[in-house]
Formats: structure tokens, sequence, C-alpha cells
């Protein structure tokens, strides 16, 4: 049966694939994480993208935050698995350990020629502006404009994936979240920098921005998809309003001849799993689901119109 199951990013018209064979060939070592952290670093490659052609950032930027995005978590591969998969909260030694993942992932690029490029991925995505960060504490001017990209598409998957979203409804929450770590903190990591960090969140408006209008392509895109279903729901109702019309003809027919002519027209327009017993308790399924995705297009044009007006 025809569903209304769509990947909760969009794509993007530049693709991983694409990169020449080498820097495929180096990059082939993602597959050395588990299934969840290489899925999330895709995502996050496919953000950095969509949000630099946001921000109409030249073509090779583009690119490399791509790729820099895409092996942001690539240190993760030395992360002991019970610590990297553990449910529940990390104890502060076990945090400690999973925060140098960053350096690892850092020290792998540095090691291989075709990753050295971008070896800003791994090694600032987790600095903050304002200096909270780590793992060298790093301030707005000392970490790349890449980085800084990387770390807004990277929280915003962390937080999809926690809240486990499979449709766009209430994703205006998690931008909230993010407004939060774009505006200034109490927090200071000394007082001769208090002027500077006053004035700073962790993450950079301005990419986040971009990723407001990426989110309000992925609605759009969600909506495309619900959108296709109805018209399948659609055209499977009219399919069986017909058989109803059949039947009601069928059932007052008095000759034998022409209920067998009815019938065999219900017959022609039954799908597999469908009788002259069930199709109208499908019908009434079909009608539910109706209902249900109807809602669902209203939710997602309400996100559309609740991130257009949210301010940073």
């Amino acid at each position: 049966m025809f569903n209304d199951k769509f990947e909760f990013y969009s794509p993007s018209n530049i693709h991983l694939k694409d990169l020449d064979s080498a820097l495929k060939d180096s990059l082939s070592v993602m597959y050395k994480l588990d299934e969840m952290t290489l899925k999330h670093s895709e995502n996050v490659s496919n953000l950095c993208t969509r949000v630099c052609q946001q921000l109409r950032c030249n073509n090779q930027f583009t690119i490399h935050c791509m790729i820099a995005g895409y092996i942001h978590d690539l240190g993760k591969m030395y992360i002991p698995k019970e610590i990297l998969t553990k449910d529940g909260k990390l104890t502060d030694e076990e945090y400690e350990i999973m925060k140098t993942h960053t350096t690892l992932g850092y020290k792998y690029c540095m090691d291989t020629f075709n990753l050295r490029a971008y070896s800003d991925g791994p090694w600032y995505h987790h600095e903050s502006l304002n200096g909270t960060g780590y793992p060298r504490g790093l301030r707005k001017s000392d970490i790349p404009y890449s980085a800084q990209i990387i770390r807004v598409c990277d929280e915003y998957d962390a937080l999809v994936t926690k809240r486990h979203y499979t449709t766009h409804v209430n994703i205006s929450e998690t931008l909230k979240q993010l407004i939060k770590d774009a505006r200034p903190t109490q927090t200071l990591v000394a007082l001769d920098n208090l002027k500077q960090n006053e004035r700073l969140g962790k993450i950079n408006p301005k990419p986040l921005t971009a990723l407001f209008k990426v989110v309000i392509d992925d609605i759009l895109y969600e909506i495309s998809c619900v959108m296709n279903y109805v018209y399948y729901l659609k055209s499977q109702i009219k399919r069986l309003d017909t058989i109803e019309k059949y039947d009601h003809k069928r059932q007052s027919a008095k000759k034998p001849e022409q209920k067998d002519y009815y019938a065999s027209g219900m017959k022609m327009l039954l799908q597999k799993g469908e009788t002259f017993e069930n199709y109208k308790e499908i019908r009434g399924e079909y009608n539910s689901a109706l209902e249900i995705r109807r809602k669902r297009i209203d939710d997602l044009y309400k996100e559309i119109r609740i991130i257009k007006k949210l301010k940073i």
C-alpha cells in the first residue's frame, strides 16, 4: 500500500558520492562508526550543505562544510562502546572521555592526508562563541566559520534525534532551544572576557537563521509527501464509494442477471484483502487516515507560521 513515509531531511543537491575517488576512500573510515552516529553524521552533512546554500556561500566553501560536517564525529570510533551508547546521563569521568572525540578525530584527520583540510569539523564543533565549549575553550574570533555552521547543524540534529521526531509538528520547540543557545549567557570563562562574552551566546545566530529556512523547506517537503498520500486516500475512497453504488444497485436489482452484472463490477474494483463484506469498514479506515493527514498538514503549516515569527 502507498504510504506517506519520508526522510526527515529533504535531500541536498550536493552529495558525498560526487567527490573524487581518493577522498571517498578516505571517508570510508566513517563506516567504522556505529549506525546511529553514522546517520547523525550524514544528517549534519546534509544540513551544513543546505545552510551554506541559504547563506549564499560559494560552492567550494559549501563542499568543505559538507565534508567537515560529515566527519565531525569521526573521533567517536575511539570512544568505548559502553560510553558511546550508554542509556542515561554520563558520569563526570565518562563525559571527559566522551569529550576526547574532538581531539581524537582531529589527530586522525591530521594523520590522513586527504582529510587534513577538513580537520576543523572534528576539532572545533564543540567550541562555543562565548568560550564555554571544548576542547580548548576558544572564542568567536578563534573558531572557523565552517565550525560555527557545523555546531548549529550538529546541535539541531542531536535534539531531533533525542526527541525522536518522526514529523516536523512541534519542531519549533527545538528551534526555541537553539535560540536560547544563541543568546548571551551569564556563564563566563574569565573576568577579563566579560565585555566580549556578555554579548555572545554559544552558537552563531546567522547560520541559525539560515537553519530556520532549511527547516521550513523540510516542513514543506513533509507536506508534499503527506499530500501525495492524501491524493492516494481520496482515490481509494472514491473507488470504494463506487463499489457501494454498485452494491446498492445489486441489492435493489430484481433479475439475477442484473445482480450478477453489478456484482461483477464490484469484483473488478475490489483490491487484495477487500470483500463484499468488509469494503465499508476499509473505507472507514481510509476516511480516518485522511482526517489524520489533513490535521497534520494544518499543524505543519502552523509550524511554519510559528517559525517565521521566532526572533533570535
